[in-house]
């Protein structure tokens, strides 16, 4: 369990259930936390623990949860919002933990829920994830049957209670705005910062939203202490361990629980498999699909948000999506800006209207009717729409991110395309 916490306890039998959680190490944290704590002091223990936000920002934790006021629960409205609309095309790794142990989530969302010191923690749900939504609801039941839920926990006077949210689904609420836009019963769009949800959140209360792999890591640390929860990933800037995975044309697609910092390679070939048979690597988007491509020569990355970061891309959800050599390029990226502009909540000019139009200048170029201009009008959208602020929230930069490096790194793909008037690969076929 030591080198391995988040998934310790999944198995084929199914998830824990309170009492047994309980008799593998469950609720030391909370209980710890609840006993022999302070709120500040919760707050310093998950900030030295060098935990930041896997749900692709990479936030530190710690330090978002410092900028809720101080109030007590009771004196003030706050609240804690789990994310588990899992969205991010390739990525599925909330799932796992959703599915598999709920109970540890449970425990994670006291302990920052008393940290903030919030009364309520609502967790916003991909509406598909039918299993998950079963399995949590009988985790959170049990927890209030046994106390660990409610009023007065553990004789602390700390009153926490959970509820389950599923939602209709849609991309733009892994914005955390959005999301609590769409809580309040309206359509999810971003809102105007300042105010912060730290400071104005979910009806106007300071809220905190944090991934659920994020809120799954918190009774570990609170359990077993910060240094012990850095030394997981020894030489790391960041620490703890991380669901990791990939998906593609590999042997054993999936997700596995690793050190911070382990290179992409390890991922691919260890827990993966290796490319199958025919195929071999060309690129990847190392952390879903609004991340940048990198090219097979990157492979031996370290997976840690700042060594990806200075390699042109970003660490995202930490989940690979692998681009073989007989795969179409020009195909891939446009089903991701179908994606994009399918998704853009309409809100902006230039992500309303510029995602579609990418969409159908790379259906022109891939279906055979593309002009050499359209190139330079995909790099136009790259250059007005791509960088931070210029559009109201982060949804049409994370779009242009995989056309960006993918205008770069296949440009002679491109130009076959646009000399053969269509898909090479296709008309081969």
């Amino acid at each position: 369990m030591a080198q391995r916490p988040l998934t310790a306890m999944i198995g084929p039998g199914g998830p824990p259930d309170c009492a047994a959680y309980g008799l593998a190490g469950g609720w030391r944290g909370a209980r710890r936390a609840l006993r022999d704590l302070t709120p500040d002091a919760v707050i310093t223990e998950v900030t030295d623990s060098r935990l930041r936000g896997r749900g692709g920002a990479g936030f530190g934790t710690g330090q978002k949860w410092s900028f809720v006021p101080r109030q007590p629960a009771r004196a003030r409205r706050k609240y804690l919002v789990a994310n588990a609309d899992e969205m991010e095309p390739g990525t599925f790794k909330d799932r796992l933990l959703l599915e598999g142990n709920p109970m540890q989530l449970v425990e994670g969302m006291l302990i920052a829920g008393y940290a903030i010191q919030a009364s309520e923690g609502v967790i916003f749900l991909r509406g598909e994830y039918h299993l998950a939504l079963d399995r949590l609801e009988r985790a959170i039941a049990q927890a209030r049957q046994t106390g660990w839920l409610g009023r007065d926990i553990l004789g602390s006077g700390f009153d926490f209670d959970i509820h389950v949210h599923a939602s209709a689904g849609r991309y733009i609420c892994g914005e955390e705005t959005a999301l609590l836009t769409a809580l309040e019963g309206y359509r999810a769009q971003p809102r105007s910062k300042p105010p912060f949800p730290q400071v104005g959140g979910l009806w106007g209360a300071p809220s905190v939203v944090n991934n659920v792999e994020t809120l799954c890591n918190v009774p570990h640390i609170l359990a077993n202490g910060a240094a012990w929860f850095r030394d997981l990933a020894p030489g790391s800037p960041d620490g703890g361990t991380k669901l990791f995975g990939v998906s593609g044309r590999v042997r054993r697609p999936g997700a596995w629980e690793l050190p911070m910092g382990v290179p992409l390679r390890q991922v691919v070939e260890d827990c993966a498999g290796g490319m199958r048979d025919g195929y071999r690597l060309r690129a990847f988007l190392p952390g879903g699909a609004s991340t940048a491509f990198l090219d097979a020569a990157s492979l031996d990355i370290a997976l840690d948000y700042a060594t990806v970061e200075k390699a042109g891309s970003r660490l995202g959800t930490g989940l690979a999506i692998l681009l073989d050599d007989r795969a179409c390029p020009v195909g891939m990226l446009r089903n991701l800006e179908h994606f994009f502009a399918q998704e853009s909540c309409g809100w902006c000019t230039p992500c309303r209207d510029g995602l579609p139009w990418v969409e159908r200048l790379l259906a022109a170029i891939e279906e055979g009717t593309g002009q050499p201009r359209d190139l330079d009008l995909l790099a136009d959208h790259v250059r007005l729409i791509g960088p931070p602020g210029r559009t109201f929230c982060p949804h049409a930069p994370g779009a242009m991110a995989p056309l960006a490096s993918g205008l770069d790194l296949f440009r002679d793909e491109f130009l076959d395309h646009l000399r053969q008037h269509g898909c090479p690969r296709r008309m081969a076929a």
